[in-house]
């Protein structure tokens, strides 16, 4: 496991401090989490936007002229 060094204010670290004794845990298990959470919801939105590429690929529906933005918005 890798060791990561931060700089944040002493108000933030102060509260994170006071959150993790609340949780009963470290900041380090706080930091872990929030970045894994990060990660991963990162990796679900690239996952989704390469399955709608994919499936516009696959589709056969064109359009046969651009729209106007007024009639983008036409209601």
């Amino acid at each position: 496991m890798a060791n990561l060094t931060l700089s944040l204010d002493d108000e933030i670290l102060q509260r994170a401090r006071e959150a993790a004794l609340r949780e009963r845990t470290s900041v380090n298990a706080l930091v872990r989490e929030y970045l894994t959470h990060y990660v991963d919801a990162k990796s679900r939105r690239l996952d989704a936007i390469d399955a709608l590429d994919a499936l516009a690929g696959r589709s056969k529906s064109r359009s046969s002229e651009a729209w106007s933005r007024d009639e983008l918005h036409r209601r």
